[in-house]
């Protein structure tokens, strides 16, 4: 409607200046310049919601919404009015949660004694009155969501198109001519030859509520018809304008776009490459490993922070949080320790010595009940997780082990048999409850051990080459794995590892990856983090690529993998991802070779 109404103002303005009506004209701009609905630009509505809040102007904030709410949602129909009314409560609260963040304690009691008499009766607000006296509410259970950027971008996301929609539904003035043409007077004699031709009419029907077609009618002087042509608009069938989806021409086909890309931010405490990036349990911290054995700890809500810096003198190769508590962090050596360090204290705990004869920690996973981690210990290795372009690598899989610890007493609760013979293992991964681990190995085979008995339940072989990455899928009926081989996998665990799909992925999402330097020098990292992640329904995948992440529609294995968005903002190859859902948003993770970080907050969209 914007573009509409601003064409209009163009003409009217034109027709005055033609006129000479300047008077008139100064008054226009007077007025299209302290106009309210900002000509219906959505954006720039938005700006000005922001600039009150900005500024601390509850009186204005109110003001404005009032005169949103009079001239445009009263003509709703009863139905939105819910939609209205959670709107404005979610202004209200993103109001007060900047005042809290600015640390305006003034400003946030101002809004309770203000409002008091309006939302003291509504229900949703009843927990929000003891705000003002809680020491750090952005860590309290109630309201630390509402201090998160997801938050805030899924609201300002949310208004923008609920604001869209009703714009786009709404009459719009509309200069037709017989043949349904926008005409432009541009000089007296193309005026006069118009005018003697066709008779231009303005329709706009303030009366009509959004939700009633604009009937536009066409007239010709050449035909004194009675009964002039009706062109009716029909408006989109809409339940519920928070809920937009996009919808993008894939292969000439109208495929819905499932996620928004909100923002995208950049972590630069590392200064080298990445290999292990993962969130914890509970989605409020990141823990990113690079290749010189340094640990970062950070928070990136609501800002990007680091919180702990972990050196070690023994060289670092994996990382995995705990569960339970989830502040716990597992450092796996290269020199056959585990270090056990907590990450609000700042210290280490404990520091498990795990095998002489096997000391590179390859992998860690802690049971989702959080007594008990298995680590995969390997025999050293030729090469590290760089090498140099030309290094040979080892040909045959060299030797592992498959540990259970006890996180509690902290001593070795059994050793996993590995058949058909002792082997390194790259990757593990537990289901929900802790019953079920999957393992990828060097040898190519997949291991499902029964957590309940500690036995093989199923093996398979899996890839041609090594098992870099493997993930249990949503429903974990089935898991997937990404191999040597550039293939992606899907197996059914209850059918001994049939193959239920395959697809085919390319060297940047695979690896070895390849970084190019100066002088002809190239830097080649073997993958060793995690290579792909699920969404929160698991029905989309984010894989690594040259210069982002990439996210994909799972399909079955005849159709490919869908690509639905590339996130891109890497000029380096990712080697590692992950993916963090909570409420509508999702928090991706892509780390990439020159020890860059990128967090992409995604707003889903559910039809």
């Amino acid at each position: 409607m914007a573009s509409a109404v601003e064409r209009t103002d163009d003409l009217v303005r034109e027709y005055l200046i033609y006129r000479g009506f300047t008077s008139t004209l100064k008054h226009l701009d007077s007025e299209i310049k302290a106009d309210k609905e900002k000509g219906f630009r959505v954006d720039k509505i938005i700006d000005q919601l922001q600039q009150l809040i900005q500024s601390f102007d509850l009186t204005g904030l109110k003001e404005y919404w009032t005169y949103l709410d009079r001239r445009l949602f009263s003509r709703l129909e009863d139905v939105y009015r819910p939609t209205v009314n959670k709107l404005r409560t979610s202004l209200y609260r993103f109001y007060i949660i900047h005042t809290v963040q600015m640390k305006n304690t003034e400003k946030t009691q101002e809004f309770f004694l203000k409002q008091v008499l309006e939302l003291q009766a509504q229900p949703e607000w009843r927990d929000w009155f003891a705000l003002p006296f809680i020491p750090a509410p952005e860590q309290n259970p109630s309201f630390s969501p509402y201090f998160s950027r997801q938050w805030a971008d899924t609201f300002l996301v949310s208004l923008h198109n609920f604001l869209s929609v009703l714009f786009q539904s709404s009459p719009q003035p509309v200069l037709l001519s017989f043949d349904g043409e926008v005409q432009r007077i541009t000089s007296v004699q193309e005026e006069s030859e118009q005018l003697r031709e066709k008779k231009v009419l303005l329709l706009y029907d303030t009366r009509q509520t959004i939700h009633k077609p604009i009937q536009t009618r066409r007239y010709s002087e050449k035909k004194n018809d009675s009964d002039p042509e009706t062109q009716t608009e029909a408006l989109p069938d809409q339940t519920d304008s928070t809920n937009q989806t996009r919808v993008c021409d894939v292969g000439g086909a109208s495929v819905e776009q499932p996620f928004i890309k909100l923002s995208q931010e950049e972590y630069i405490e590392h200064h080298s490459s990445i290999m292990h990036c993962r969130v914890d349990c509970s989605g409020r911290r990141v823990a990113s490993l690079d290749v010189d054995g340094v640990v970062k700890v950070w928070a990136f809500n609501p800002i990007m922070q680091t919180k702990a810096t972990i050196m070690s003198k023994s060289p670092l190769l994996s990382l995995e949080w705990a569960a339970k508590p989830d502040r716990l962090l597992l450092l796996g050596s290269g020199v056959g320790t585990v270090k056990l360090y907590d990450t609000d204290a700042k210290k280490s705990l404990y520091e498990m010595t795990i095998d002489d004869i096997h000391p590179r920690i390859l992998s860690l996973a802690c049971s989702p009940s959080g007594t008990s981690f298995v680590c995969s210990a390997a025999a050293p290795a030729a090469q590290s997780g760089v090498v140099m372009e030309g290094e040979a690598r080892v040909s045959a899989p060299v030797s592992g082990q498959l540990l259970l610890w006890d996180t509690k007493t902290v001593k070795q609760q059994l050793q996993f048999a590995l058949e058909p013979g002792p082997v390194a293992i790259n990757c593990t991964a537990f289901n929900h409850n802790g019953n079920l681990l999957v393992t990828g190995a060097a040898d190519g085979m997949i291991r499902l051990f029964d957590m309940q008995r500690y036995e093989s339940a199923l093996s398979w072989k899996a890839h041609d080459g090594e098992v870099y990455s493997v993930e249990f899928s949503y429903d974990e009926n089935t898991v997937f794995s990404i191999g040597e081989d550039g293939k992606f996998v899907q197996w059914n665990i209850h059918r001994c590892g049939v193959k239920q799909s395959e697809y085919s992925l390319s060297q940047d999402a695979v690896g070895p990856f390849v970084l190019s330097g100066y002088s002809g020098y190239k830097q080649v990292q073997v993958p060793r983090g995690r290579l792909f992640a699920f969404d929160s329904e698991g029905q989309h995948v984010l894989t690594c690529s040259s210069n982002g992440g990439n996210i994909y529609r799972l399909n079955k294995a005849d159709a490919g993998l869908e690509s639905v968005l590339s996130l891109g903002g890497h000029k380096a190859p990712v080697v590692t991802v992950d993916w963090c859902s909570a409420m509508d948003c999702g928090t991706c993770l892509t780390a990439s070779m020159d020890g860059k970080i990128k967090l992409s907050t995604l707003l889903a969209q559910k039809p």
